[in-house]
């Protein structure tokens, strides 16, 4: 560790010798001055790593000397020591950064203590957390070889995020590739389970978790008053990291009453998840009680245009008619700035439902931009951008003016993405739909190994565009790619944030219910 240069400065610097010396033991390099005035020549000359400055000194005060120092050099960490418990002398200290406030008399451990918190704070958390996670990484490992039952994976994928999200500010790269090879394998064996057990979750009376098309229902309905309105966002393409990533920004406003994670339906793409959500019903059901608003994959025109009309329609099944509500949806910044500057009128409504399509534009002009693909090259920096965004956004201004108006917060999603690195091949007739991630069509000619396939759409409660069509889903991090024109293909779509498929990113997805502070 190389030597750190601690400047101490006190007029009775005479009296301090014992703590000198006790942090000269330590190997730490202690110059002292007894002015403010010497203090200010001595930091021009030298480079410190940490000052310690008196509060009470003769000529120039320590706050006289602190806001000096700090306009000479704004990062060095001063920690403020003095005889005083005087609130306004705490508050100007403060207001001035200082690293660290300490009363006298101290003792030589409370200094070392700062030392540590303010210098070695980093090292002794990257340590700590590895450390941490070195010894949970025994018990992940064998819960995947154990884990049978939604709720398991549900609770697994939650602690694979937290790791990730631990380990992220640590600059240990070997622990970081360890956790990306249990996602991995997390998710090869979570394809399994899905494939094994998704079909049964149909069944009548079958122990399944909460999907989708009964999460308006079962989530949202027991929240609705008409004492107190209800603002529900879905923010498309949410993965559960990424909330996890603004959550701390929205904890400045409201605090949360619960969260629980639910299962997207398959496929985890907007036109099927999305609608499913605020229809209440799963796709099949859709098409055959509301065919004027339900589109196939292969049928011309936008696919998720009737949400607002799915809605209508559930609250009507479910008896609450009487239910006042607004339907917004943004897929603009003009559009948020719009609804940010006539929210006011959304007070008298029992519910407000506003779907908030950025994520769902960033991912997708990741493919399309050079500049998005370089900004959110990773799941670190796809998390960064979100957040990044979050904190400048119409969405923020929403959440600040649903707080003052006193309304319940509820936050959720469609689905997850995941970022594809490697392709499979598939090939299907011109009738096969776009999407990266899963594919339906007829003779549809795929890899096994890579896709869950179902060839009776029926038994998932999904569509059947023609007698034999089927239906299959990219597993792990592929996508599905036709062979023809396959390297520009490949090199184009690589490396992107993709949806449909079955993975923990796109299905193990948030619900959040927030109440205003």
């Amino acid at each position: 560790m190389n030597t750190i240069n601690i400047l101490w400065v006190d007029d009775e610097i005479d009296l301090l010798k014992p703590h000198i010396l006790f942090l000269e033991k330590k190997d730490y390099n202690v110059s002292t001055c007894q002015s403010g005035t010497e203090a200010l020549e001595i930091i021009d000359q030298t480079n410190f790593d940490i000052v310690f400055l008196d509060e009470n000194m003769p000529g120039l005060t320590g706050l006289e000397t602190l806001n000096e120092l700090k306009e000479r050099r704004p990062n060095l960490p001063v920690v403020m020591i003095t005889k005083s418990e005087e609130e306004y002398i705490m508050e100007e200290a403060i207001g001035n950064k200082i690293a660290d406030y300490l009363i006298k008399p101290v003792n030589p451990n409370q200094i070392l203590l700062s030392l540590k918190k303010n210098l070695e704070h980093s090292r002794l958390v990257s340590e700590k957390t590895t450390s941490n996670y070195q010894q949970e990484f025994r018990k992940i490992a064998m819960d995947l070889s154990m884990v049978n039952t939604y709720k398991e994976w549900s609770e697994l994928y939650q602690k694979l995020i937290y790791w990730e999200l631990e380990l992220e500010d640590i600059e240990d790269v070997g622990m970081t590739d360890i956790l990306e090879s249990q996602k991995n394998e997390a998710n090869s064996q979570f394809g399994k389970f899905i494939e094994k057990n998704y079909a049964d979750w149909f069944l009548p009376s079958a122990d399944a978790p909460l999907l989708s098309h009964n999460l308006f229902k079962e989530k949202v309905v027991p929240e609705l008053s008409d004492k107190q309105p209800t603002l529900l966002i879905v923010i498309d393409n949410l993965r559960y990291d990424q909330w996890k990533a603004f959550e701390p920004t929205i904890n400045n406003y409201y605090k949360k009453a619960s969260e629980v994670s639910f299962y997207s339906i398959l496929p985890t793409a907007t036109q099927y998840a999305r609608n499913a959500i605020f229809s209440g019903l799963m796709p099949s059901d859709m098409e055959k009680l509301y065919p004027q608003y339900w589109k196939n994959d292969t049928d011309e025109g936008g696919k998720n245009m009737h949400e607002e009309d799915f809605l209508r329609e559930q609250l009507k099944r479910l008896g609450l008619s009487h239910v006042s509500y607004s339907y917004n949806k943004i897929t603009s910044l003009k559009g948020g700035k719009k609804l940010v500057d006539n929210f006011k009128s959304l007070k008298n409504n029992d519910l407000n439902v506003i779907v908030y399509n950025f994520v769902d534009m960033l991912s997708h002009s990741k493919t399309e931009m050079e500049v998005v693909k370089e900004l959110a090259s990773n799941d670190k920096a796809y998390r960064s951008l979100t957040k990044s965004w979050f904190k400048n956004s119409p969405l923020l201004e929403m959440i600040q003016l649903s707080q003052q108006l006193g309304f319940k917060l509820i936050l959720t999603t469609d689905h997850g993405t995941i970022n594809v690195t490697a392709p499979t091949k598939v090939i299907g007739d011109r009738d096969t739909s776009l999407n990266l991630r899963y594919k339906t069509g007829r003779s549809l000619t795929y890899q096994e190994k890579d896709v869950l396939a179902i060839k009776d759409p029926k038994s998932i409660l999904l569509p059947s565009i023609t007698m034999s069509s089927s239906f299959i889903f990219a597993k792990n991090d592929l996508f599905l790619a036709y062979p023809n024109n396959f390297n520009h293909y490949v090199s184009y779509y690589r490396n992107t944030y993709q949806h449909g498929g079955v993975s923990l990113e796109e299905m193990i997805i948030p619900f959040v219910v927030l109440d205003p502070k």
